[in-house]
């Protein structure tokens, strides 16, 4: 069964280390499940292409484009994601923010998540810790263990960046396991977790009345003759 996975890549320009760093850890992920006998689709989102479409439902009381409600579909949908955001002022990235803003609350339940970050110095090291991870636990996504940061000297040859590619591929280890686990309790002797089901806030409940037969209800209504016709 193949596994869906979405890249979300907060960088700006372009070129963009963000996407840089995006890319490899994906290209990781990708040859970690590979590696284990399954396959893995893998989609890039670049917000800074929704950059309009989040001011827009951020601005219409949550109300989505239709190229922002496929993707909301598509990070609900998949497997696990990939975020990677470049630091500004000591956090990650408001463009970065404003996309899990719009996501449904239910969206995240119990998604494996690879969280990852760019900046030009290691001092912005710790908004891993101190920023991402907080956001991602609210969501109740679960969080590999090894966080990914990248400062400009990271992307080198020397020292600095083989220590780069060790914890991608750590990190991308950790998640492919997560991504491919499977349920192992046995029904009667070992508690199976209550992990609630995703929700992209897309779909219309079913519970719903349609709006045909509301329109029928309210004609009844007015001429009761009619509604017996």
């Amino acid at each position: 069964m193949s596994r869906r996975i979405v890249i979300l890549s907060a960088g700006l320009s372009q070129p963009s280390t963000t996407r840089l760093l995006a890319d490899r850890i994906g290209q990781a992920v990708q040859a970690q499940i590979t590696g284990r006998g399954e396959s893995a689709e893998m989609e890039v989102v670049e917000l800074k292409d929704l950059a309009i479409d989040l001011a827009t439902a951020m601005t219409t009381g949550g109300m989505p484009t239709p190229r922002l409600a496929r993707v909301r579909e598509a990070v609900s949908a998949a497997d696990g994601i990939v975020a990677v955001s470049p630091v500004f002022t000591a956090s990650y990235s408001g463009l970065f923010k404003m996309f899990f803003d719009v996501l449904d609350p239910e969206a995240l339940n119990g998604m494996p998540v690879i969280i990852a970050a760019t900046a030009g110095t290691p001092r912005h090291s710790l908004v891993l810790d101190h920023a991402i991870r907080p956001l991602f636990t609210y969501l109740r996504a679960v969080v590999v263990p090894t966080g990914v940061f990248a400062a400009t000297e990271d992307f080198g040859d020397g020292e600095a960046g083989r220590t780069l590619t060790s914890r991608i591929h750590r990190a991308a280890a950790e998640f492919a396991t997560l991504v491919l686990a499977e349920k192992t309790g046995v029904e009667g002797f070992a508690p199976i977790a209550d992990v609630k089901k995703r929700v992209s806030g897309i779909q219309i409940d079913r519970a719903v009345t349609p709006l045909m037969d509301m329109l029928q209800e309210h004609v009844k209504h007015r001429d009761p003759g009619r509604g017996q016709q």
